[in-house]
């Protein structure tokens, strides 16, 4: 009886919106279905179309398609469906994303572009089959487009950086990580035609130089993250242009960059007071003098990743600790220098108390468990990683868990190899046997 109770409900409630005479189609207004629909996200409306035809119209209504994220049909996604939602949104449509969409190639971007005049944000991250052309539509038919993201279009090159410095002049984000064709070029004309741009994202961009860098904070003032991860041609002379004439600049990412010296620190350190994220891994030759200028004048700073900054030492995170009070996020990886007693300074202080969240110390290799005592003060850390910290024990992290216990630990204790096998000059088993 049960199950055919809940039949009949279902067959009773299936008429109601299925019927284009019902009551709730009858009695709500299309304006208030529409701004109801507003709220679906993509697989939700579809489904909405299936159920009558009045409901058909208002959920492939254009005003319901302003903002698609099409990521989760990645694999069924081809040019076609690009096409009919472009004919559909028309001039309504202003957010799309179709990351991972590697179906997609330019003939689709040119409908959408020639029908969706009115897009700002596009996310075409891993459409791999892009071109220049895909840019030049862009720049003809999209002159409101403010975000945009190219990242792993391999086949973009400067052209696409000129078309668009040409026919979108109202651009503040773009992303070109992984187009290794794009020179100097590409970005000086960007930097040009494009003076409202906040965000410049390049990584691995190898061919991308110290003039480009120069460019971009000549004629884009208004610079507020730069990621330059990779590009391994950045001087000097970049950052401290960078520095000079973009005081709003709150994200930085260096990394990779080898041959920066402390001159880039310190000039960050005069002039962008606003910078709450610094990235700077692998940079080898940055010493305690440069992180000294940061933590003096950089206060605002949440996030700091200083992996393989080889040459710093307990001072470095003295300074830190006395002026980074909203310090959350902090990788030390491969800092070989730093002992217990840096530890025990950036755990007295504020930042630790209160903020921090994520500590790394993979391969410091003179930390012991005095240092994973002093975490113990942490209150609200979340993460530490300790990956070949040869000096400490299981009882240090088993002692950090008890006064932590919502805290998650990576470490990783190389097996003990066994003893030489009696009778025998070779060993019966190795390292490697040991861990198989």
């Amino acid at each position: 009886m049960a199950v055919e109770s809940v039949k009949n409900s279902c067959m009773q409630l299936t008429r109601v919106f299925a019927d284009d005479e019902a009551l709730i189609n009858k009695k709500l207004p299309k304006e208030l279905h529409l701004r109801i629909f507003s709220y679906l996200d993509v697989v939700s409306l579809c489904r909405c179309a299936q159920v009558s035809k009045v409901w058909n119209v208002l959920a492939l209504d254009g005003s319901n398609w302003q903002r698609i994220d099409l990521f989760d049909f990645q694999t069924d996604v081809e040019g076609p469906i690009i096409e009919n939602i472009s004919r559909r949104c028309v001039g309504f449509l202003r957010q799309l994303s179709l990351r991972g969409c590697q179906s997609i190639a330019d003939g689709s971007i040119k409908t959408l572009a020639q029908m969706c005049p009115n897009i700002e944000d596009l996310n075409l991250n891993d459409c791999k089959k892009l071109t220049d052309t895909t840019c030049l539509a862009l720049s003809r038919h999209c002159p409101k487009l403010q975000k945009l993201n190219l990242d792993s279009c391999a086949t973009i090159t400067d052209f696409s950086l000129k078309f668009l410095s040409e026919g979108c002049p109202l651009l503040t984000h773009i992303n070109i990580s992984w187009c290794s064709n794009i020179t100097e070029d590409g970005v000086e004309a960007l930097a040009r035609g494009c003076p409202k741009l906040k965000s410049f994202i390049s990584k691995g961009c190898k061919q991308i130089t110290s003039r480009a860098v120069i460019c971009l904070a000549r004629y884009c003032e208004n610079l507020e993250v730069v990621n330059l991860l990779g590009c391994n041609n950045i001087r000097d002379e970049a950052v401290q242009t960078l520095a000079e004439r973009c005081s709003q600049l709150h994200y930085l990412c260096v990394s990779g960059c080898l041959h920066l010296t402390d001159t880039s620190l310190i000039a960050l350190a005069h002039h962008c007071l606003k910078l709450s994220t610094l990235e700077v891994a692998g940079c080898c030759q940055f010493t305690d003098t440069a992180f000294q200028a940061l933590s003096k004048n950089c206060r605002y700073l949440e996030k700091m990743d200083l992996d393989e900054c080889v040459l710093i030492t307990d001072t470095t995170l003295t300074n830190l600790a006395m002026g980074c009070p909203r310090l959350e996020y902090l990788t030390l990886s491969h800092c070989e220098l730093i002992t217990d007693e840096g530890i025990r300074h950036l755990c007295l202080s504020p930042c630790a108390a209160e903020n921090l969240t994520v500590l790394e110390l993979d391969n410091c290799p003179l930390i012991t468990d005095a240092s994973l005592e002093y975490l113990t003060s942490c209150s609200n850390l979340q993460r530490v990683e300790l990956y070949d910290c040869q000096l400490l024990t299981r009882v240090g992290i088993r002692r950090l868990r008890t006064h932590l216990p919502n805290i998650t630990v990576h470490a990783y204790f190389a097996p003990i190899t066994p003893p030489p096998a009696p009778g025998g000059n070779r060993q019966r088993y190795c390292r490697c046997c040991a861990i198989l």
